[in-house]
């Protein structure tokens, strides 16, 4: 259903092409940062920090990902925590840097 007239879009349009990239990724990242904190506001109180992450991927990204596979990441990303691993870099993928204590 769309009940905004093609006049008023156009002028909405128009206005926010008028904004540089900068604020418009501001107003993008504003927007979904509200609608995850209404999203994070419906859930009960008590799930795990596991059972929050399963929950807000699926209600915000839905069938656009595999909200299962993201768990069993989730998991596996758990488990190597303090275990003998090598972490790395999230945009490099080189070894981190960064110290861990054990």
């Amino acid at each position: 259903m769309n009940d905004t007239s093609p006049e008023i879009a156009a002028l909405v349009r128009e206005r926010l092409l008028a904004r540089s990239g900068a604020e418009r990724v501001l107003m993008g990242s504003r927007m979904f940062d509200v609608a995850r904190a209404m999203v994070l506001a419906s859930f009960p109180s008590g799930l795990s920090e596991l059972e929050i992450k399963s929950r807000l991927c699926d209600r915000l990204y839905g069938k656009e990902v595999d909200v299962q596979a993201f768990v069993e990441h989730l998991r596996s990303s758990q488990q190597g925590v303090g275990a003998n691993t090598v972490q790395r870099d999230e945009v490099t993928q080189q070894p981190s840097k960064r110290f861990s204590p054990e």
